[in-house]
Formats: structure tokens, C-alpha cells, sequence
């Protein structure tokens, strides 16, 4: 079975909770999610049966959606309010202050990440390191903040609405938000709205999947690619193309550009990479068949 689901992934549960799930119900094993969402967190989850697995790395780098309710005044040490606080402070902030301080996270910033999250230092997860007590110095990463806007102002509390690149930690944001108030702050709530293409008012209810219903719960792989343009290849090139070769299709494009081929029965052939030297598009991800 082949195929993306766009899931809204219950509170408490892990990613990896959802994927098994989804192996229980489909019956396969190979099946994967899109980008990680904490147990706190809810919302949009996307999840990809048998080969639509290859193309994981094409939905992980989309851009992201989320809506984040914040209390001023304490920090914790997972910088949500799971964890323990560490350190708390009176709250003097007014709006005008806090839409001051949010103005200077727009665009491009550097951002820490957290203790508690799943990036690597010497092979360990830092999650690991900090149960135990641990802590080291973590290089900033360099993240983009689209849009972020202030939707209620509810003292201690509020809740932003946040459009940020791929690898965005939320509660950093709360976190080093907090500290550039002098006050602290740790994120209370947090619903993904949307990931790419796909948004939270379509998303499936995880109780909702059930093997028969599953079939017609699928998306088509495609829908991991629509933000590419699309390749008509006729039969030779088809074929070409499934051996792994090099196919100069009519539309040219920039140097690394991406694609979506398609063959001449209508459905997803491979991903495609232009080549400008060449003046060809190279298969990047051929799939073992015509997908449709």
C-alpha cells in the first residue's frame, strides 16, 4: 500500500506512537512520518505508506504552520509546560512590549535548541543527556520565521500564530522570547496547522483509520510534490527514465531544479533533478513502478 495520510495527531502521543498505529492498521511495516511533533503538541502529522517513504525528505522540508499559547513568567527546563520550572519572575509586560519583542524574531534568526529534543551531540540524543542531568553548549541553528503574529493578548497568557521554515523550535521561541521580556516564558499549547500542502482542516482524525477505510483515506504520493513542476514523458523516455537514465525533456530549468516525471498512463514515474550542463533531467527517485 502506497500512499500519504494527513493525520491530526492527538495529544500525549508520540510521532513514532502515530507511525505504529498506522503499521497496525495498514498491516506493513514500511511507513514513516514527516516531521516531528512532541507529545504536547497536536495538529497536522504527515505520514507515508510503502514507497511514498522516499519521499519523506521533500515533505520534511516544507515549510510549516503552527498556532502557540505562551505564558509569561516562569521557564521550565523542557521550555513547555511539561517540564519542571527552574526559574520564575513577576510579569511587568504590556502588548505594545510584547509586539516590540516579537517584531525582532521575524526573518531569518539563529536559534538554539533545546536540551530536551532529538538532535545529536557525539552520537546521543540530547533528550537522553538531559534526563540524566546533562547538559552541553548547543550551536545555534539558522531558522526563518515567515510570519508571526500576535492573536491573543490574555495576561500572563497569549497565543501566536507562527509560518517558519523546516527545523523551527517552537519552544525555543517561547523560551528565548521569555528571556528577551526579562520575565520568562514557556509554551503551554501548540497545534500544527499546517505542514506544505497540507492543513489541519483536512487532516484525519487518528480514531478515524481503520483497515477498510484506509484505502480511501490515502492521498496519492504526488501530493508530497506538488510545489514542483510537473514532467510529461512519452514511452521512450518512460523507459529511460525507469533504467535510470538521463532524459532531455522539453522544459528546461535553473541548474538543481526539481521535478515530478509522470509516464504516458498518467501516473508518478520519479523525481527528477536538472541537469544544466547537460541540458537534461536525471532521475533522482525512480519508483519501482508507475505510480498512480
Amino acid at each position: 500500500m502506497n500512499g500519504i495520510l494527513n493525520l491530526d495527531k492527538p495529544r500525549r502521543l508520540t510521532s513514532h506512537d502515530v507511525v505504529n498505529r498506522v503499521r497496525q492498521v495498514a498491516r506493513q511495516r514500511r511507513v514513516g512520518h514527516a516531521g516531528t511533533l512532541d507529545p504536547l503538541a497536536t495538529g497536522v502529522l504527515v505520514v507515508c505508506l510503502g514507497q511514498a517513504t522516499r519521499l519523506v525528505e521533500y515533505l520534511v522540508d516544507s515549510p510549516k504552520q503552527y498556532r502557540a499559547r505562551v505564558r509569561l513568567g516562569q521557564e521550565t527546563d523542557t521550555y513547555d509546560v511539561e517540564g519542571v520550572v527552574v526559574a520564575e519572575r513577576p510579569v511587568a509586560v504590556d502588548r505594545a512590549e510584547l509586539e516590540d519583542a516579537l517584531s525582532s524574531f521575524h526573518g531569518p534568526i539563529l536559534q538554539v535548541p533545546p536540551m530536551y529534543s532529538a538532535v545529536r551531540h557525539r552520537g546521543r540524543r540530547l533528550y537522553d543527556l538531559a534526563r540524566q542531568g546533562i547538559e552541553v553548549p548547543r550551536q545555534p541553528r539558522p531558522v526563518e520565521i515567515e510570519r508571526l503574529t500576535l492573536q491573543d493578548w490574555a495576561p500572563p497568557e497569549f497565543t501566536l500564530e507562527v509560518t517558519c521554515s523546516p527545523g523551527t523550535y517552537i519552544r525555543s521561541l517561547a523560551h528565548d522570547l521569555g528571556r528577551q521580556l526579562g520575565c520568562g516564558a514557556h509554551l503551554v499549547s501548540l497545534v500544527r496547522l499546517a505542514s506544505g500542502d497540507f492543513h489541519l482542516q483536512d487532516a484525519l482524525p487518528l480514531d478515524s483509520l481503520t483497515p477498510a477505510r484506509l484505502p480511501s483515506q490515502l492521498l496519492p504520493m504526488d501530493a508530497a510534490l506538488q510545489r514542483y513542476p510537473a514532467l510529461e514523458l512519452d514511452e521512450q523516455e518512460a523507459r529511460a527514465v525507469q533504467s535510470g537514465q538521463a532524459v532531455s525533456a522539453a522544459a528546461a530549468a535553473a541548474d538543481g531544479a526539481v521535478a515530478r516525471a509522470y509516464g504516458p498512463a498518467g501516473g508518478l514515474l520519479a523525481v527528477m533533478v536538472y541537469q544544466a550542463d547537460r541540458g537534461a533531467w536525471q532521475p533522482r527517485k525512480v519508483l519501482a513502478q508507475e505510480a498512480r
